[in-house]
């Protein structure tokens, strides 16, 4: 049997076309020159795609389930894995020409990675990404076969959304480098069958509340499960499907009494917490700024990590005055009492400065870009770029960005 360096890994239900179009293109590039396989979670599908995919032979396999697993189901298939990588990539995402490549290159440079998160383009353009810095996408990530085993896989229970957190928290506690790389992307097509509002609303509440019991510290467990089911409820609400929010977070709250001290030993420590929140660090930053005479403050985003900000305000003395989110704002909604408004009132308040409060790369730019077109104070935005720096400190690319009205364009950045 001959040397494997990429496995590529994609679980499927009842999406023939739409996997035969994926397939058909990693065979057209053949993994930049790179000795691959590609194998296949047929989830349960009433289709044909079993009976069809077994057509093609090497190097493509087939692994048959009884039942849907969800994007979870590649679980079914580590284990199979022949490559030194695998790649995680949904049915409808493709690899951009050169990423594999240079993915290669990125893990034979680190021989602490295990995960390397690719940029992820939408068909208009635009890009999705995780709410926590460097954790993945799982449309679009290459982990270290060895480190991805040692942690156990992925939780096959999950079956959708989270499950890319959870992997990363465990890699990320044992002590390997998760991080997300700008050279690398991945075309997205994400298909709309089967994307369904009430069943992605379940999973997302149930899974992101396990994600607090099962890894996070007391008292950060208390302080993220009561920011992160405000969050998932809202969602759910806007969405009209609040019932599932209800469903979701009460099986999270049942298991994950159960499951807090059997994941004891995955419970993320001090410099594992840093890592993924940059809560301390972003406490620093709040210091200068009230150092520099700053007093009052909009927190502009709402984002996952949103909680960091505001400890790291409050501790500095800083006023928040709002909160300016388009997603959650409406009448009488606050976060821990502030209340949270359109992005453009919040951001024509008059206060000190504007802290983007959201630690994904892509929406602190887009946070930034809506900045510019209005008149707001000084906007500070500390994002990380993963591609710059280790994965337990401050990325040497974290700006902090002052936008220049007269100019109509950000300053250059500050290295900080």
């Amino acid at each position: 049997m001959s040397e494997c360096l990429i496995s590529y890994l994609i679980a499927t239900h009842n999406r023939r076309s739409t996997v035969v179009r994926t397939i058909d293109s990693l065979l057209t590039q053949s993994a930049d020159g790179l000795t691959y396989e590609i194998l296949v979670v047929d989830n349960a599908s009433t289709d044909g795609t079993s009976e069809h995919l077994a057509r093609y032979g090497e190097p493509v396999s087939v692994i048959r389930s009884a039942r849907n697993f969800g994007s979870c189901g590649k679980a079914l298939a580590i284990d199979r894995c022949r490559g030194r990588y695998v790649m995680f990539l949904d049915d409808d995402s493709i690899p951009q020409p050169g990423s594999m490549a240079r993915m290669v290159a990125h893990f034979e440079a680190d021989s602490r990675l295990a995960a390397a998160g690719f940029r992820v383009i939408l068909p208009d353009g635009s890009e999705e990404c995780s709410a926590l810095g460097d954790v993945f996408v799982g449309c679009g990530a290459g982990l270290g076969r060895d480190a991805l085993q040692a942690v156990g896989g992925l939780d096959g229970g999950l079956f959708m959304q989270a499950e890319e957190y959870d992997l990363a928290f465990r890699l990320i506690g044992a002590g390997w480098h998760v991080r997300r790389f700008e050279d690398l992307a991945v075309d997205h097509l994400k298909s709309p069958q089967s994307r369904l509002q009430a069943r992605t609303a379940y999973y997302d509440s149930r899974n992101n509340l396990l994600l607090t019991y099962r890894y996070l510290p007391s008292p950060l467990d208390v302080e993220f499960r009561r920011d992160w089911k405000q969050r998932y409820r809202w969602l759910a609400v806007d969405a009209g499907v609040g019932l599932s929010f209800i469903r979701g977070a009460a099986v999270a709250r049942r298991a994950g009494r159960r499951q807090r001290d059997r994941y004891h030993p995955h419970r993320l420590d001090d410099s594992a917490v840093e890592s993924i929140f940059r809560i301390r660090s972003i406490a620093d930053r709040m210091a200068s700024l009230a150092a520099q005479g700053v007093e009052r403050i909009v927190l502009a985003g709402m984002g996952k990590n949103i909680f960091g900000y505001y400890r790291g305000a409050v501790a500095a003395g800083l006023t928040i005055q709002a909160v300016g989110d388009d997603r959650f704002a409406a009448p009488r909604r606050r976060y821990r009492g502030v209340p949270i408004l359109p992005m453009a009132d919040a951001l024509q308040l008059a206060v000190d400065a504007v802290v983007v409060a959201d630690s994904s790369p892509v929406g602190a730019r887009e946070i930034l870009h809506t900045s510019m077109k209005i008149d707001a104070s000084p906007v500070q935005c500390w994002f990380w770029d993963a591609s710059a720096g280790g994965p337990s400190q401050l990325h040497s690319t974290g700006y902090v960005v002052e936008t220049d009205k007269s100019q109509n364009a950000p300053c250059a950045p500050t290295s900080v």
